[in-house]
């Protein structure tokens, strides 16, 4: 998909389609043989993964007071787009990367219980990965004032992965599992929430790889105990 790594879905815009179709051309036509996050899975319990995220740069704007998911999402990808085929000071062409992650801008997550609604109000954020040649003063700058460059710290993540259709009601409804499964397991979620995608949208809805995450603060226990040998 594209050059950084973030997050949506259909009906998507036209000119996104042509975008994320000549992305992949470009890649061989295999979302995974783009470069991707470095993370190691620390522990599965069920369908939930935990992964140890290394830290990475992102290109990130921010689509303010837009409700809807796939509506940020389209033109989220056209800043962003235009920011890797060259809108930027070196008019440098930046590699494609996956996943695309969206965040609900306006959404906090409770320290004490799950939060189950949609970021309202403020918008989304979108962003792409960088690849991993560039670092904060080395990374082209943006021409756009709207698209900005972060660095995204290390992080223990819990990620849930499902297939299908990218639309608001299964991210709402995939984030409610996740964010019950860790509650359940005693782990306190430490960020937003994000969706992740990483197949063009001519991909089959049951052979997509999507993804809900959430940043936590610790390991469930009993991860813990298995790693102490308890079980």
């Amino acid at each position: 998909m594209l050059t950084a790594k973030h997050a949506p879905p259909v009906p998507f815009g036209t000119s996104i389609c042509r975008i994320l179709i000549a992305s992949l051309m470009l890649a061989g036509g295999n979302a995974m043989s783009l470069e991707q996050p470095d993370y190691s899975v620390e522990y599965t319990d069920g369908d939930i993964e935990y992964r140890r995220y290394a830290p990475y740069l992102v290109a990130e704007t921010v689509i303010e007071n837009v409700d809807d998911y796939n509506d940020a999402g389209n033109e989220g990808f056209r800043r962003l787009f235009r920011y890797i085929t060259g809108a930027n000071t070196s008019q440098a062409e930046i590699s494609m990367t996956a996943p695309v992650q969206q965040t609900p801008s306006s959404e906090k997550i409770s320290m004490t219980a799950p939060v189950q609604q949609a970021g309202q109000g403020d918008g989304w954020r979108v962003a792409f990965m960088l690849p991993a040649q560039y670092t904060l003063e080395s990374a082209p700058v943006p021409k756009d004032p709207r698209v900005t460059i972060e660095r995204v710290p290390a992080r223990l993540v819990a990620v849930l992965r499902y297939s299908g259709r990218w639309t608001q009601r299964n991210f709402d409804k995939k984030r409610t599992a996740l964010l019950a499964a860790i509650d359940t397991a005693g782990v306190t979620p430490a960020g937003e929430l994000q969706s992740a995608l990483y197949n063009p949208p001519f991909t089959p809805p049951f052979m997509r790889r999507n993804e809900v995450m959430v940043e936590v603060d610790r390991l469930p226990a009993t991860a813990e105990a298995v790693a102490a040998g308890a079980y």
